[in-house]
């Protein structure tokens, strides 16, 4: 598949989706026309029967109510397929735009973004137009923090385990990345933003203990109940059979709606107090988790986990959100005024609302909580294949769980720059370091980039954008993009100095350590910056440390005269002539040609010419 299929592929499925809203809303109309009818028909019926009498009336009463029942169920649930079509639609969309390059519908995860971090500041792991940025389609905040964390940990104190989370979830990806009908119903829930999982957790919580009273429970108080039920459905059938006067009925109707409305109101408040900021949020996790119930991603889910209890954990869920479901339906029933009359005289709604209520209290299942976190897990795992589908030119990356660093790729690219990328082969041995020269604005700093992304992609299970890649587990720290901080009177050179200081305190906590940076103390003069890059290259060269240097001084490519078996040289070299060619290509050896003068030259001739 191409990105121009998948375009197609994309564009179809919107195209259809609108067509599908325009046919359900028209159906919309009508369904809301004929509730309006049939309950005044019914009404009339009534009110007909006690000026006439006859046995027709309450019949045509009782068959227009059906009639308003059952297009009252009809239009709540073509509602809900209007919005879930929506949502697809919308969600096909913003697939569209994301291979357009716009991101703007995703999260861009700016507020993880943490300078201090060994690699994500740098790596533009968060931010605007970031890797999380092209990656998270997440639903929930928790399967945002999940994303957040998994991109920025590597575990390479057990390069086995590391390997094994790594295989297990590119197994995950690649199994989602297939199910594309399932991933997009998934992420169709986010249309109203993210779920906030803290707060759906503490809701449920709250729900759970709340104090309501018990009466709904009792078995005297559902025989009455039922009695009640059947006894005003005899008075009706017999007002319209025999001489029972009209107003046995609807007395008893009228009685039987105020005792319930009464009795069972403060209960169903303090619920709807409980659930009612976190209503929709709450359908959409209870909708969430029977998705995620069914057996494919049950199985995906309790594979991945690695543990043998998620078959069980999601029963559980599944039948505790299900009943969630049916009382925050029942909840929404109540704020159609015509449908809580209509519904609480003929069927004590309420009052089965709260022993619903009660029941699903008593029977909580103590897995539920574990089972919001493996929604989260998965909705990780669901942007992750997304972004894997929509990358059909990246390949899997081979893992090692090989003592070391080793990193070794052929036609490597950086994942921002698309088709115009220009690809690299480069490989990275074992406490070898890799000095690249090269001119301003020829690719070093993007090169070196393309090297730290495609690791963090492939130790997370996801395709990288090389021919082929093979790496084995090794920690990872780089330092390119230092800033000073004036308000707590740090300048530019003294947290270049707090970051190297960082960069050495964590190479010598992890047994391998790849560090890539680009121009070493770029705060000072030139051979106070030459001497001092020698001088921390030569001392870093004692750790179990390879590292991958990009560096405008050319003199310290002289380092690998005096250790070749350490040090080696590596250019982009730029073409000189009546303008400045670059090739983005990297090659050993050491740049001949830099741009800064050139550049500077033929601005300083525009200024003549004026």
């Amino acid at each position: 598949m191409t990105k121009d299929d998948l375009r197609n592929f994309y564009t179809a499925n919107a195209n259809a989706l609108a067509a599908d809203i325009s046919r359900l809303k028209r159906k919309n109309g009508l369904f809301l026309g004929t509730e309006l009818f049939t309950f005044i028909a019914a009404i009339c019926s009534v009110a007909a029967y006690t000026v006439w009498g006859g046995w027709a009336w309450p019949a045509l009463a009782a068959a227009m109510l059906a009639a308003y029942i059952v297009t009252r169920r009809r239009d709540v649930a073509n509602g809900r397929l209007i919005e879930k079509q929506e949502s697809r639609h919308e969600a096909y969309c913003n697939e569209l735009k994301y291979l357009q390059g716009d991101f703007s519908a995703f999260d861009d995860g700016s507020r993880y973004a943490d300078p201090k971090h060994p690699f994500t500041y740098d790596m533009d792991i968060f931010g605007p137009l970031s890797l999380y940025h092209r990656i998270c389609r997440t639903v929930t905040s928790g399967g945002a923090d999940c994303l957040a964390r998994h991109l920025s940990t590597i575990d390479s104190a057990d390069p086995e385990k590391a390997k094994a989370t790594a295989d297990r979830r590119r197994q995950a990806i690649s199994r989602l990345a297939a199910m594309e009908p399932l991933r997009t119903e998934f992420m169709a829930h986010r249309r109203h933003g993210h779920i906030d999982t803290p707060a759906v957790k503490e809701a449920l919580n709250q729900a759970r203990n709340m104090a309501i009273p018990r009466f709904a429970l009792s078995p005297v108080a559902v025989a009455v109940a039922w009695m009640a039920i059947a006894g005003f459905m005899a008075t009706i059938l017999m007002a319209a059979t025999t001489d029972m006067e009209a107003g046995v009925p609807i007395t008893w109707g009228v009685t039987q709606f105020a005792l319930v409305y009464l009795v069972c109101s403060k209960p169903l408040r303090l619920i709807s107090k409980a659930v009612n900021n976190l209503h929709k949020q709450l359908k959409a996790y209870a909708e969430l988790t029977e998705l995620t119930a069914t057996t494919e991603l049950r199985e995906m889910v309790t594979a991945h986990d690695g543990n043998g209890n998620g078959a069980t954990d999601a029963d559980s869920a599944r039948q505790s959100f299900r009943e969630l479901q049916a009382m925050l339906d029942g909840l929404d029933r109540r704020a159609n005024v015509l449908g809580l009359i209509a519904f609480d005289t003929l069927l004590l709604s309420d009052f089965f609302l709260v022993r619903r209520f009660l029941g699903w209290q008593r029977r909580h299942m103590r897995h539920t909580e574990q089972w919001i976190d493996a929604v989260s897990e998965l909705d990780a795992l669901v942007s992750m294949a997304t972004f894997s589908y929509n990358e059909p030119a990246a390949t899997t990356a081979m893992i090692s769980s090989k003592p070391g660093v080793s990193l070794e790729a052929k036609a490597i690219w950086h994942p921002f720059l698309g088709e115009k990328a220009v690809c690299n082969d480069f490989s990275i041995a074992e406490k070898n370091y890799y000095i690249v020269t090269g001119a301003n604005m020829a690719g070093k700093s993007t090169f070196l980039r393309s090297i730290g992304v495609n690791y963090i992609l492939a130790m997370n299970g996801m395709p990288v954008f090389a021919k082929s890649m093979r790496t084995t587990v090794f920690n990872l720290f780089c330092s390119m993009r230092t800033s000073d901080d004036l308000s707590h009177g740090i300048s530019y050179f003294n947290a270049e100095l707090l970051r190297l200081k960082q960069l050495i305190s964590s190479c010598k906590q992890s047994e391998h350590t790849l560090i890539i940076l680009d121009e070493i103390l770029k705060g000072t003069n030139s051979l106070d910056k030459l001497n001092g890059s020698r001088m921390f290259l030569k001392a870093i060269s004692t750790l179990p440390v390879s590292g991958v240097i990009a560096t405008h001084d050319l003199e310290l490519s002289k380092m690998a005269d005096e250790k070749p078996q350490t040090f080696h040289n590596w250019c982009f070299e730029i073409g000189l002539a009546d303008k400045i060619t670059y090739t983005y290509k990297i090659t050993p050896g050491v740049a001949r040609n830099q741009n800064a003068t050139f550049l500077l030259g033929n601005i300083i001739a525009e200024i003549g010419n004026n």
